[in-house]
């Protein structure tokens, strides 16, 4: 969410649900959307259905490129380089929105635009293997629909040049003023059902709750006075550089909660070795995962239906959860573990029950001022709410942006730090499939899940297959420079040439023992998850 936030000033999807199936035109990139957000998918096959363009920009011959009037098939890390070919295009044949460009946006002067005219469709297909045509096309539709709709996920955001590639997305929206109006935007989906809710609470090293940053000292004040306490004017550290710090003894104590990073994060053997080293951990979860495996203390949580609160989801909106049964034994909601921990070591949060927690929440963050139990006791409402008679925002930005203008960015095309060569020759991509979930820790705990998806597999291109002299169901060994797993090989239209596919639900063969810990974005600290260097052999 940094890149959305720097460029607008908020970091959530734009737009509503509902709103995608009267969309005329809906770019995907780096989302396999029918898999991961089926719903979503759902809305997007009605606008085909009424008439809607759907362009697909994907690695892989995801379920949705099916319904696509144009998929463009990049190399893996290219996505600069595509969005700025396109648009040069747009640029070059005219097809901003002027009148949306001088008046609610700033950026749009020479550097950018010079940055943009290098790359022409010519240099995007070189760089990125998509035909010039495709590229002209897409731009065309795109710049020309009356009301186009960006979404992404995780195929955009995990590459060391994850926060680049949104600028990109952002600066083509505004360039053609597909913001601040029904059925358009930019819009990041959500990959579990409370990430928007964490981040707008400030699950951010850097962030208070509502995107407030910590090193404002007149934010840190009103915080300090909310709070009653004295906060720190240092950010803190980013999970993935919390690892590098356990493992070099500056950081001896961690506690992590319902995350299963033994199997989530990079490069699994340096996030084991980090773990292992640390002096005391404690983990927070409703199972025993990879990771609880190697705490010191296991605090066992409540599932969703076993607590009370709100979920915020991918829209905005803000909803009631209620507990349905009893937590098992002597499991805790989330919230009566962390105020138990904090009387126990002398802090009393004096809470009566979730609800007094959410209305301090609406204290805390203006945009939720106007959301209350009461309000949301049948259905929810979205952000910004800000008094008690606000119906809530269907779309963001429609008066403006809440940095005052939207900031283009200068974005040039950085190759992934890992590229294939003759000692590790296929390009490796992650992503997760339709019937397992994350780290597997529920969906793998299910007879029936895993009678459709009983193990893990890596994905390759008959050609590749056939040159290493691989069959469908072949046990094979994948390499990178950090490690090794064996499982199946299964043979695939799906992925090019020299591009091969693991899913990262299984731990008997974890595709991140071979993905790389070091390459992190530098604004936000994400792994290059979706590009690293491997060879395949016959196990």
């Amino acid at each position: 969410m940094a890149g959305l936030a720097t460029v607008f000033g908020s970091g959530a999807m734009t737009n509503s649900i509902p709103e995608i199936e009267n969309s005329d035109l809906i770019f995907v990139i780096g989302s396999n959307t029918k898999e991961n957000h089926p719903i979503i998918a759902q809305k997007m096959i009605k606008a085909y259905r009424k008439g809607a363009r759907l362009i697909i920009a994907d690695p892989r011959r995801v379920p949705l490129v099916r319904f696509a009037h144009i998929w463009m098939q990049h190399r893996p890390g290219t996505d600069v380089a595509l969005l700025n070919s396109m648009m040069h295009v747009i640029v070059k044949e005219d097809l901003v929105d002027r009148n949306f460009i001088v008046f609610k946006t700033e950026g749009f002067e020479k550097e950018f635009i010079e940055t943009i005219e290098e790359y022409t469709p010519e240099v995007g297909e070189k760089i990125t293997g998509i035909p010039k045509g495709k590229i002209i096309e897409s731009a065309r539709l795109y710049a020309t629909a009356p009301r186009a709709a960006i979404y992404y996920t995780m195929g955009i955001t995990q590459h060391s040049h994850g926060t680049d590639n949104v600028f990109c997305i952002a600066n083509l929206a505004m360039m053609t003023g597909n913001l601040g109006r029904e059925s358009a935007g930019v819009n990041p989906l959500r990959g579990q059902n409370n990430v928007q809710g964490a981040t707008d609470m400030g699950c951010s090293p850097n962030l208070y709750p509502g995107y407030q940053k910590v090193g404002i000292a007149s934010i840190r004040e009103r915080f300090e006075a909310l709070w009653k306490t004295s906060l720190s004017e240092k950010e803190g550290l980013a999970a993935t550089e919390m690892l590098f710090a356990a493992e070099a003894g500056k950081l001896r104590a961690m506690y992590i909660m319902g995350e299963n990073p033994v199997l989530s994060d990079p490069e699994m053997n340096h996030t084991v070795r980090a773990l292992k080293g640390i002096e005391f951990l404690v983990v927070q979860d409703i199972f025993m995962t990879e990771t609880a495996a190697l705490a010191d203390v296991v605090l066992p949580a409540a599932s969703f239906a076993e607590k009370d609160g709100t979920f915020t989801n991918t829209e905005r909106r803000v909803q009631r959860v209620r507990r349905a049964i009893a937590p098992p034994g002597d499991a805790r909601e989330d919230s009566w573990i962390i105020r138990e921990l904090g009387r126990r070591m002398g802090y009393e949060m004096k809470y009566l029950d979730v609800e007094e927690i959410f209305k301090e929440i609406g204290t805390a963050w203006p945009a939720m001022a106007g959301i209350s139990y009461p309000r949301i006791d049948s259905s929810g409402l979205q952000w910004p709410c800000p008094t008690k008679d606000h119906p809530g925002t269907q779309y963001l930005f429609k008066g403006g942006f809440p940095r005052g203008r939207g900031r283009f960015t200068v974005v040039k095309h950085r190759p992934p730090a890992e590229e294939p060569d003759e000692a590790f020759p296929l390009v490796l991509t992650t992503g997760r499939q339709l019937f397992q979930y994350h780290t597997g820790t529920m969906t793998r705990r299910v007879a029936a899940i895993n009678t459709v998806s009983p193990g893990p597999y890596v994905e390759i291109n008959r050609y590749d297959a056939e040159e290493l002299s691989l069959e469908d169901g072949t046990t094979v060994e994948v390499t990178s420079r950090r490690g090794s797993i064996k499982l199946r090989a299964l043979v695939s239209e799906r992925t090019d040439k020299g591009v091969v596919f693991i899913p990262f639900h299984f731990r008997e063969a974890a595709a991140n023992v071979l993905t790389d810990c070091h390459t992190l974005d530098p604004l936000c600290k994400i792994p290059e998850l979706k590009v690293c260097a491997v060879k395949i052999t016959r196990a």
